[in-house]
């Protein structure tokens, strides 16, 4: 797929707003893809601690209560593509319950899930509509993507983080919504204490270098459709 000229939003939690990245104007993920591609316009709507489900407790910062279910409705309906990365808040500290799938609103992670997709397509029709699955994060003794999260904020059991990234894979199938799965495709594993140093801030989010990695796997994603 060419994309030169398109008019892109993008949707996420810190990753997406550049928490890690020391020059955002030029090295966050969405900005370098707006210069590979040839981009018209990129709408950030990227906030920090954001969730794909709701919260059932306000979180210290209300800002973290956004949900991505929420913030669709306020994004720019002109847009020509629309690109979603997020669900490793939902694994990490979100207190919505995992779900099941079949479940249709926010009140579950399945559920928001499939809420979200359903209300893109509805609202963006054909065009081009892409999910990025939560990529490997490792932030020392605090998270380590292979065990369930043990975060103060998760009053219910969750699941290690694959477990969210099925539900995206499985759930985009019923939306024909293609899916770039990062935790197994992006290259990038913050277990590894080279990769940690080279492409992350944190073993969470990615640094100037990491974002670099993931424009490109994303560019490359796109042109393959």
């Amino acid at each position: 797929m060419n994309i030169k000229g398109f008019k892109v939003n993008f949707l996420g939690d810190s990753i997406t707003e550049g928490v890690g990245v020391v020059d955002r104007a030029n090295c966050r993920y969405d900005k370098r893809l707006e210069k590979m591609c040839e981009l018209s316009k990129t709408n950030n709507y990227g906030i920090g601690g954001t969730r794909l489900a709701h919260q059932q407790h306000a979180s210290e910062k209300p800002r973290h209560d956004l949900c991505f279910c929420g913030r669709a409705y306020d994004m720019d309906k002109s847009a020509d593509m629309v690109i979603v990365y997020g669900g490793v808040n939902d694994y990490i500290h979100g207190d919505a319950p995992f779900g099941k799938m079949g479940d249709t609103t926010p009140a579950t992670f399945c559920g928001g899930v499939y809420f979200l997709m359903n209300y893109l397509r509805e609202n963006y029709g054909n065009k081009p509509i892409i999910f990025m699955t939560p990529a490997r994060c490792f932030l020392r003794k605090e998270v380590d993507d292979r065990l369930p999260s043990t975060h103060a904020k998760k009053t219910v059991p969750g699941k290690e983080l694959l477990a969210y990234v099925d539900v995206i894979l499985e759930t985009a199938k019923k939306f024909n919504i293609p899916v770039l799965d990062l935790y197994r495709n992006l290259g990038i594993d913050p277990h590894d204490p080279q990769d940690f140093a080279t492409y992350t801030a944190d073993g969470l989010h990615f640094n100037d270098a990491g974002h670099g990695v993931l424009a490109q796997r994303l560019k490359e994603f796109i042109e393959a459709l």
